[in-house]
C-alpha cells in the first residue's frame, strides 16, 4: 500500500510528461507526479521511458535484448535479527528443530543444491539468509561454534568458495548489511553482491507499527552506508526499492534519487530492482493491499528516467501476474534470476515462470531473451578492479568473450580458487625510484583519469560543505596563555582559535610549541638513517590525492621481485641504514601471503634490519586476501619479520574528508582498529597527517584528539608526522576540487598544535623534508618538531606527486637543516633509541656516496 499524496493536476501531469518525453532531468516533484501516472498518462510515460532503454542497449551493444540470470537460491539461513512485519523468509530456530532443519545449511546441502543447478545449466549460486542472526539467536551461536566458524560471514566465505571450486556456479552473496571491512571480506569469493535499499522512508523504521520497526538493518541511512561502501571497494552491486510497504510517492521518488547518487558517485550499481510488495499469510502485514501493476509499472518507467540509459532495471518475473509486455514496455531490461530448480523461498507462494514460457513472453514483446552471469557485462569489460583476480578465470570459463553474457554452451564445473600464478615477479619501470629524479614520471595523470576516481561534479558538491571557512571568536590572547599554562586543558575553542593563528599570534603560538618542545625532549633533533622501499606501485583503490598508483598497464606501473627488496635492504645495511621503510600499492594479484614473504626476505638478507612496513590498509588487505582476522594476520606479520608499521593512510580521520580524498580506502575506525590491534601485539607504530587539501582547522583537531586518545590507551606510537598535501599531480587538485596544498601559516601551525595538542603523549612531532624542503623543514623545527625523519634514500610516492626536493638526504644535508634551526643532530633508530656505533660509523663512512642505490641530486 503506497500512503496517499495530493493527486497531481492534469497540468501538473501534462507538464512532467512533457518533460519527461523531451529528455529533461526530473526533479523530485516531477518524479512523485509521475509516479502516479495511470491509463493514458502511463502509457505516454511508458513510451518515453521504453526510449531512453533502448538508447543504452543500443550503446551497451546488445539492442533489443532482455537478459535474465538462471539460477540457483541457496538459503543458508533463515535466521535474522530482523522482524520486517511482510517476511515470511525468516523463521524461527524451534520452527526449524520440528521441522527437521539446522539453523544453518549444511555444507553437504549447500553443494547438493549447487551441483544440481549445474547440471542444469545454472550459472549463479544466490546464497540468501537472514542479517547477523547470531547476534539474535544463541542457537545459531551454538552452531557456528559447533562448526568452526566465527561468525555467519566466515561461513558464507567458506561456501562461497566451495560452490567455485566444487561446482562452477558463481556466487552471489545477500548477506545483508555489510561493514566496509566486510565488504573487502567477501569480495574475493564472489563477482557480485546485493541488498535491497527497499526505502529511505525512515519513519517505516523508526515508527510503532512500520514495517521495518524492530529492525536495526534496515535503517535507510545504514543502508544507503552500504551501497556507498560497495562502491568505494569496487563490489558490483544489486539493489532496488520495494514498493507498496507504506512509503508515499515523495518518499519513493527519493529513495530513486539516493540510488542515483550513489551510483553516480562510485559507479558500482549493476541493477536496481523495482519490486512490488504482495501480502502474504501469517504476517503482521497480511492484510495490505498488493501494489498494483500499473503503480510497478510506473516507478519502472520513473525509475528509467531518474537512473538514465545506462541503468540495468529488473523486475521479478514471478510477481508481475504474466504481464510481462507492461513491464518490458515501462522499461526494463533485466528479468533477474529465475530457478529451474528452486522455489523464490522469499515469495515461495510465487513459483518462476519456465524459461522457454519467459522467452516467449519477452520475444511477443519484440525482444530476445538472452542469459547473463551474476555479474553484469559491463563490470566484466571492465576487468580490475571490480573482479578479483581469483574469480577470473571461473567467470571466463562461463562468459561469451564477445559480449560478457553467459556462454549458454559453457560447461559448468569446479575450478581451483587460488592466488593468481604471477606471484612476485619483476615488471614495468622498477627504475623508477631513479628515473623520476632525473626522467620523471611518463604523465600528470592516467589515462582513465575522468572515471576511474568517480564522477568528479558529485566530488565537488560532497567538498563543498567542508571547504567552508570557520568564524572563529574565542580570545587568542587567552588561548594562547592557557597553551603556555597547560596544553592539556585547552578546550576545543581555543585550539580551534590557535589553529587559525596568524601574524604575531602565530609567531608566540610557535614560540609556546618550541618552548614545550626543548622542556619535554631537549634540543636535539633526531634522525634516522632508512631506506624507503616501494615494492610496487600497482594500485586500483583510487586515492583522489594520489600520483603514486598506476595500472598494470601505464607506462610507470612497477613491481619489485622478493630478489630486489632484498638487494635494496643488504644495500641500505652496507651504507648504515637501521631501517627499511616498506609500502606498495594495493596489487590486485599479490596473495595476501605477500606481505609476509617481503618481510621474511629482508629478514633473511639483513637479520639486523628493522622493518618498518605495510600500512593499515596494506594490512587489511592482506587480512581480507587471507581470511584471518586483522590481529592474526598481524601476529602472522610479526612471526615473519615485521618489527613495527607506519601510520600512513590516515590523510585525516574524518570521513566527511576521507570519502572525497579517496574513493576505496579504509574509513576512520577501521585505521583505528588496526593500528590499536598492532600496539596490542607489542607493534609499535608511527602517526600521521595529511593536510591542506579539502580540509579545515576544525579536522585538524579531531584528527589530533583521536590520536592523543588512541595514545592514552595504548601507548603504541612512536612520533607524529606532518605530511602536506602535495597537490602538483593529485588527481583531486587537477579536477579544480582540492587547494594547492597548505599555506607556510598552514604548516607552522599544524607542527605548534601538534606538539601541544599531543602533549604529553606523543613527544616526537616529525617534519618531512621530502614535502617542505630544507629551509620548510628547518622553520618547523623552530616551530615545534624535534625529528627531520630519514634519510629515505629513495623516495618515490611525494616525487610522482610531484614534490621537487629529491629522493635522498644525507647525514650531513640533515645536520646541514637541524643547524639552521640551531640545533644539534643526533641519529636514532625507529622506537628512538641509540643507534650502535657500527652503524653510527659504516653510515658516516658512506655519507653522501650511494652510487648503486641512486643518482644524488645536487
Amino acid at each position: 500500500m503506497t500512503t496517499p499524496s495530493d493527486a497531481p493536476t492534469d497540468n501538473a501531469m501534462r507538464r512532467a510528461l512533457r518533460r519527461a518525453r523531451d529528455g529533461v532531468a526530473l526533479d523530485a516533484t516531477e518524479a512523485a507526479v509521475l509516479l502516479q501516472a495511470r491509463g493514458e498518462a502511463l502509457t505516454d510515460l511508458a513510451a518515453s521511458a521504453a526510449r531512453v532503454r533502448d538508447a543504452g542497449l543500443a550503446a551497451a551493444g546488445r539492442p533489443g535484448v532482455i537478459t535474465y540470470s538462471r539460477k540457483v537460491f541457496i538459503p543458508l539461513t533463515r535466521l535474522c535479527r530482523d522482524k520486517c512485519h511482510y517476511c515470511t523468509f525468516v523463521t524461527v530456530p524451534g520452527k526449524l528443530r520440528r521441522d527437521g532443519h539446522g539453523m544453518y545449511l549444511s555444507p553437504d546441502e549447500v553443494l547438493d543444491i549447487a551441483r544440481k543447478g549445474a547440471a542444469m545449466g545454472c550459472k549463479e549460486a544466490l546464497f540468501t539468509l537472514g542479517d547477523r542472526p547470531e547476534d539474535r539467536w544463541p542457537e545459531a551461536r551454538e552452531w557456528l561454534d559447533a562448526h568452526g566458524y566465527d561468525d555467519t560471514l566466515a561461513y558464507v566465505r567458506a561456501m562461497a568458495v566451495r560452490v567455485l571450486e566444487e561446482t562452477g556456479l558463481l556466487p552471489h552473496l545477500n548477506p545483508g548489511v555489510l561493514s566496509w571491512s566486510e565488504l573487502q571480506r567477501l569480495k574475493p569469493v564472489a563477482p557480485s553482491m546485493g541488498m535491497m535499499l527497499e526505502t529511505t522512508a525512515t519513519r517505516l523504521w523508526s515508527e510503532p507499527g512500520g514495517p521495518h520497526h524492530g529492525s536495526p538493518d534496515k535503517e535507510p541511512a545504514v543502508r544507503l552506508r552500504v551501497l556507498e561502501d560497495a562502491g568505494r571497494s569496487n563490489v558490483p552491486f544489486t539493489t532496488g526499492v520495494l514498493i507498496g510497504i507504506g512509503e508515499t510517492y515523495e518518499e519513493r521518488a527519493d529513495a530513486l534519487f539516493e540510488l542515483r547518487r550513489v551510483q553516480r558517485s562510485y559507479h558500482g550499481i549493476q541493477e536496481v530492482i523495482v519490486q512490488n510488495f504482495r501480502a502474504k499469510p501469517d504476517t503482521a502485514m497480511r492484510g495490505m493491499p498488493d501494489a498494483e501493476l500499473e503503480e510497478l509499472a510506473a516507478t519502472v518507467a520513473v525509475a528509467r528516467h531518474i537512473l538514465g540509459p545506462s541503468a540495468r532495471i529488473q523486475a521479478p518475473p514471478n510477481l508481475v501476474d504474466a504481464e510481462y509486455a507492461l513491464l518490458i514496455g515501462a522499461g526494463i531490461d533485466d528479468w533477474g534470476g529465475v530457478s529451474p530448480l528452486t522455489p523464490d523461498h522469499v515469495n515461495p507462494e510465487r513459483p518462476w515462470p519456465h524459461i522457454e514460457e519467459l522467452a516467449a513472453r519477452t520475444a511477443a514483446a519484440g525482444f530476445e531473451l538472452r542469459e547473463r552471469l551474476t555479474i553484469y557485462p559491463e563490470f566484466l569489460q571492465r576487468g580490475e578492479p571490480w573482479l578479483d583476480p581469483r574469480l577470473l578465470p571461473h567467470v571466463r570459463a562461463l562468459a561469451d568473450a564477445d559480449t560478457g553474457l553467459a556462454d549458454e554452451s559453457a560447461t559448468v564445473e569446479g575450478r581451483p580458487w587460488q592466488e593468481p600464478d604471477e606471484g612476485f615477479a619483476s615488471y614495468g619501470r622498477t627504475d623508477l625510484h631513479t628515473a623520476v629524479d632525473t626522467e620523471g614520471r611518463t604523465g600528470d595523470r592516467r589515462e582513465d583519469f575522468d572515471h576511474v576516481y568517480g564522477d568528479w561534479e558529485a566530488l565537488r558538491e560532497a567538498a563543498a560543505p567542508g571547504m567552508v571557512p570557520e568564524r572563529i571568536d574565542t580570545d587568542v590572547r587567552a588561548a594562547l596563555a592557557q597553551a603556555a599554562d597547560d596544553p592539556e586543558r585547552l578546550t576545543d575553542d581555543q585550539a580551534l582559535a590557535l589553529l587559525h593563528a596568524d601574524g604575531p599570534a602565530l609567531d608566540a603560538l610557535c614560540r609556546v610549541a618550541d618552548d614545550l618542545r626543548r622542556s619535554v625532549v631537549g634540543d636535539d633533533v633526531t634522525y634516522i638513517v632508512t631506506r624507503n622501499i616501494n615494492f610496487t606501485n600497482v594500485c586500483y583503490t583510487g586515492c583522489r590525492f594520489c600520483a603514486f598508483a598506476q595500472r598494470r598497464t601505464d607506462a610507470d606501473a612497477y613491481t619489485l621481485s622478493l630478489d630486489q627488496v632484498a638487494d635494496r635492504a643488504a644495500q641500505a645495511w652496507e651504507v648504515g641504514a637501521v631501517e627499511v621503510c616498506m609500502q606498495g600499492g594495493i596489487h590486485p594479484d599479490l596473495p595476501g601471503t605477500a606481505y609476509f614473504d617481503i618481510a621474511r626476505a629482508v629478514k633473511e638478507r639483513v637479520p639486523g634490519m628493522h622493518v618498518h612496513a605495510f600500512s593499515p590498509m596494506e594490512v587489511v588487505n592482506g587480512a581480507t586476501r587471507t581470511g584471518m582476522s586483522v590481529r592474526d594476520w598481524l601476529t602472522e606479520a610479526k612471526e615473519a619479520g615485521l618489527d613495527s608499521i607506519p601510520g600512513t593512510a590516515a590523510e585525516i580521520l574524518d570521513d566527511e574528508v576521507r570519502w572525497v580524498l579517496t574513493k576505496g580506502k579504509l574509513p576512520a575506525a577501521d585505521w583505528i582498529d588496526v593500528i590499536t590491534t598492532a600496539h596490542e601485539l607489542g607493534i609499535r607504530s608511527s602517526s600521521t597527517m595529511m593536510y591542506g587539501h579539502v580540509d579545515q582547522p576544525r579536522h585538524w583537531l579531531g584528527h589530533f584528539r583521536t590520536l592523543a586518545g588512541i595514545q592514552q590507551r595504548t601507548g603504541g606510537f612512536t612520533e607524529f608526522v606532518t605530511l602536506p598535501f602535495i597537490h602538483t599531480n593529485a588527481p583531486v587538485y587537477l579536477a579544480g576540487i582540492a587547494r594547492p596544498g597548505p599555506t607556510v601559516r598552514d604548516n607552522r601551525a599544524v607542527t605548534a598544535m601538534a606538539r601541544l595538542l599531543l602533549h604529553p603523549h606523543i613527544t616526537n612531532i616529525q617534519t618531512s623534508w621530502v614535502k617542505l624542503g630544507a629551509e620548510g623543514a628547518a622553520e618547523m623545527l623552530r616551530s615545534g618538531a624535534n625529528d627531520l625523519g630519514g634519510t629515505l634514500m629513495e623516495e618515490t610516492i611525494s616525487r610522482m606527486a610531484g614534490s621537487g626536493y629529491g629522493s635522498y638526504k644525507s647525514v650531513r644535508d640533515l645536520v646541514a637543516i637541524a643547524e639552521a634551526a640551531g640545533r644539534p643532530a643526533k641519529a636514532r633508530t625507529t622506537l628512538y633509541g641509540e643507534v650502535p656505533q657500527e652503524r653510527q660509523d659504516t653510515a658516516r663512512a658512506s655519507d653522501g656516496h650511494l652510487p648503486a642505490l641512486l643518482p644524488v641530486l645536487d
